[in-house]
């Protein structure tokens, strides 16, 4: 496995490569890095030339003022398959990395063979959470978050990696620390928060891009289910879907078996 910086779409990117094969580019959530996708890796057993970033502004990438919304992001993975000569690759995302692989699988059909979008609801589209979870807002008020929990960053991340787990059962220690490392700092917290702040600009460009024509498998543990599912089926032409047993929301930490099954072959059970 290799670390690299990739210059794309004017920001720089930490990006995890491994293996050869078929392209599959990897996209993480919050408050996760590229480490999320670490327990599948192994599994892949090198058939596939994985592409891991750690989002722009998050991990070891380079901070950013701006950019977090999902557009700026599918412009951002565009960039990174072409600095890396990918003419076509699967796009995974989880979590916050859903929206803006959601928007390049629908905005460069031609670049993604298929789209695995997991535990996620996207903005936008009818039939999202009927209650937002509380930490939505508190993380959309601009300056607060960060405000509030700089100096306490481990308590804070240390409940969303315990209850994000199936039976509460926790990240593996050494991920859990590249994690709160990740998300430690107010520049690093207000980054991670971007996300959360770009939802109304997110909303606009997911509702404006019409049916999506991309194969499309979305998977929920037990936490989303199969809410994005739903949302989906009125606009896929393509879409299957998988509901993983003993899984929480960290579906490649808690089911790593499971994402590299359905990554090893392109015969997915339908819904």
């Amino acid at each position: 496995m290799e670390l690299r910086k990739i210059r794309t779409n004017g920001t720089e990117l930490n990006v995890a490569l491994d293996g050869a094969g078929p392209p599959v580019l990897l996209m993480h959530g919050w408050p996760h890095t590229w480490q999320v996708w670490r327990e599948v890796l192994p599994l892949l057993n090198g058939r596939r030339r994985v592409i891991a970033p750690d989002l722009r502004g998050l991990g070891d990438s380079a901070r950013a003022e701006d950019g977090f919304d999902a557009a700026t992001g599918a412009a951002d993975m565009l960039g990174l398959l072409d600095a890396l000569g990918v003419e076509q690759a699967e796009v995974v995302a989880l979590d916050a990395g859903v929206p803006a692989a959601f928007l390049l699988g629908a905005l460069h059909p031609a670049r993604v063979r298929r789209l695995v979008l997991m535990e996620a609801a996207l903005p936008g589209l009818p039939g999202g959470f009927p209650t937002p979870p509380w930490w939505f807002g508190f993380h959309s008020a601009p300056g607060l978050a960060e405000t509030v929990l700089e100096g306490h960053e481990a308590a804070y991340l240390d409940w969303f990696l315990l209850a994000g787990t199936f039976e509460r059962r926790g990240v593996p220690p050494e991920i859990r620390d590249a994690f709160v490392s990740a998300y430690t700092g107010r520049e690093a917290l207000r980054c991670g928060f971007g996300y959360y702040r770009a939802a109304e600009q997110n909303a606009a460009a997911i509702a404006a891009t019409g049916r999506l024509t991309t194969p499309t498998l979305a998977v929920g543990g037990n936490v989303v289910g199969d809410l994005l599912y739903r949302q989906l089926a009125p606009i896929a032409d393509d879409l299957s879907g998988e509901l993983i047993p003993r899984c929480g929301h960290i579906v490649p930490l808690d089911r790593p078996d499971v994402v590299a099954q359905l990554l090893s072959s392109d015969s997915v059970a339908s819904r």
